[in-house]
């Protein structure tokens, strides 16, 4: 049974942008033959461990923008280093999402879905005693692949053991850590930074992750596919090189004295992106399937969505770090400020089925698009003198049409994907997804090192963060051009909008 109106890729998507989706709209999924059916009280528990799993990953997360600064200081790097940081985890997340269904496939929920969270919580170990910025690249890039399994495989695992009826209610219980991560963890984390050490912020996670894996255990099925696609070992080797050459080449371009090695890194990825065309289009199922890009809708939501996501993949590097750095706030101040972006997405989710539904997909993405650039353009000219309930309403504001953005590009996406291509766009568009939230960290952090070369700073001034967020914000703006090529009725079926004739004028 296809789902319809906001299906679960939808779903997953939201989740990775750390907004709220609507569960209400989910269709009702059918179970496969055979498959066991749970319980009121079990799937229930099933939902909860899953959710626990994603609370554990989206509160890492959030907590560790708050504490760069401090880090930076304990490694004895500079600040714009520690994007780095960033950057290793979702760079893991893009490389290993394609890969984590199969896996589950071939090898059984239960089995993957528990690996993964030992797998992160080793990397969150391996992060907590951490002497070096390199150490804590390679601990997070762990993580990542521990990340990059758990919330698909969770999906997965809800979608083949909850009956159909209870499907609704499961995700209601499945999504609520995706608003509670975000809102909580940047005042938790600033907390910790500023009154223990940054350290305990990796360790929170040793007993959740324990506890997780007992349940998982106890709980979740093994189940598996009896005849698995085969998995497509040289398109995830040369895609991997691609994505992790580039990225990693073109955040080495703003250090100093590594340009020959950045160079030869983009090489690298732009000699081996090349192959996996080549092999993607000889190969019946490719890991990333590239023909799903003659999609209209699809093509458009990517381009555009990847566009407004360097700008959401750069604010919570640049933001904590002028509040800290530029404000000279308490890493504690600095993430009871910051939640306030988390607090904007919760007033999203209400108002944007009602919003589409009136304006159509095409209209609202124009307009709310200009709105978050311009949102996030304001962060930038933000000053120490500016009252805090003010720059509370910017934050809110521009959390509330950037997460509008996301909602509506996760959706409109699969409108035109048949289901029998479902999964393959699924993967297609979460690894683009967090393939431009770690190019935002890299923008974000390239602009200000910029800034703070031209004007001869050694530290971060005001001015470079309000050139950064400029940049950044630009970019995001130029969706604007891929927004104007949806079709008015775009999505109609999906938001129930119905594009109305235009006036014709009469002769007095």
């Amino acid at each position: 049974m296809r789902l319809r109106r906001r299906g679960l890729a939808s779903i997953n998507s939201e989740i990775r942008d750390g907004i709220l989706p609507a569960a209400d709209g989910i269709a009702r999924v059918a179970i496969p033959a055979g498959a066991p059916l749970h319980t009121p009280r079990n799937y229930r528990v099933t939902a909860l461990i899953i959710a626990c799993a994603l609370f554990m990953e989206q509160m890492d997360a959030t907590i560790l923008s708050t504490a760069l600064p401090t880090m930076a200081r304990d490694f004895g790097v500079p600040a714009t280093s520690m994007s780095s940081a960033l950057t290793s985890y979702l760079l893991a997340l893009a490389i290993f999402i394609p890969a984590s269904g199969r896996m589950a496939d071939r090898f059984g929920s239960r089995t993957v879905f528990r690996a993964a969270i030992l797998i992160f919580v080793a990397g969150s170990a391996l992060c907590g005693i951490a002497p070096t910025l390199p150490f804590i690249m390679a601990a997070r890039f762990l993580q990542g692949l521990g990340g990059a399994m758990m919330i698909p495989i969770g999906r997965l695992v809800l979608l083949r053991s909850v009956a159909k009826e209870d499907m609704v209610s499961a995700m209601s219980w499945l999504i609520m850590p995706a608003l509670i991560g975000p809102i909580i963890g940047p005042p938790v984390g600033g907390a910790i930074v500023t009154y223990l050490d940054w350290r305990w912020i990796f360790y929170l996670n040793l007993p959740i992750g324990l506890l997780g894996v007992m349940l998982v255990t106890r709980y979740i099925g093994d189940i598996r596919e009896d005849r698995p696609a085969p998995f497509d070992l040289p398109g995830f080797v040369l895609s991997g090189v691609a994505l992790g050459c580039l990225l990693f080449g073109f955040e080495m371009t703003s250090r100093t004295g590594e340009l020959p090695t950045a160079l030869a890194l983009i090489a690298v990825g732009l000699v081996a992106g090349a192959l996996y065309i080549r092999h993607a289009r000889r190969r019946a199922q490719p890991i990333l399937d590239l023909t799903l890009l003659a999609v209209p809708s699809f093509r458009l939501s990517v381009i555009g969505g990847s566009l407004t996501r360097i700008t959401q993949g750069a604010q919570p590097f640049l933001l904590p770090m002028m509040l800290q750095l530029g404000f000279g706030m308490t890493a504690a101040a600095s993430g009871a400020i910051t939640v306030a972006g988390a607090i904007g997405s919760l007033a999203m989710k209400g108002l944007a089925p009602r919003v589409l539904r009136r304006w159509g997909f095409r209209r609202s993405l124009i307009v709310g698009g200009l709105g978050a650039s311009a949102g996030y353009a304001v962060c930038g000219l933000f000053r120490p003198d500016w009252p805090v309930p003010l720059i509370f309403a910017v934050l809110m504001t521009s959390g509330f049409f950037m997460s509008f953005q996301f909602s509506a590009y996760n959706t409109i996406a699969y409108d035109e994907i048949p289901p029998e291509r479902m999964s393959s766009a699924t993967s297609f568009y979460a690894t683009f997804q967090q393939l431009m939230l770690s190019l935002g960290i890299c923008v974000g952090a390239a602009s200000l090192h910029v800034g703070m070369r031209t004007a001869g700073h050694a530290r971060p001034q005001l001015a470079d963060f309000t050139l950064a967020f400029l940049v950044v914000t630009a970019v995001s703006a130029a969706a604007t051009i891929w927004n104007r090529r949806f079709a008015p009725d775009a999505g109609a079926q999906l938001s129930g909008h119905v594009e109305r004739p235009a006036r014709r004028a009469t002769a007095g």
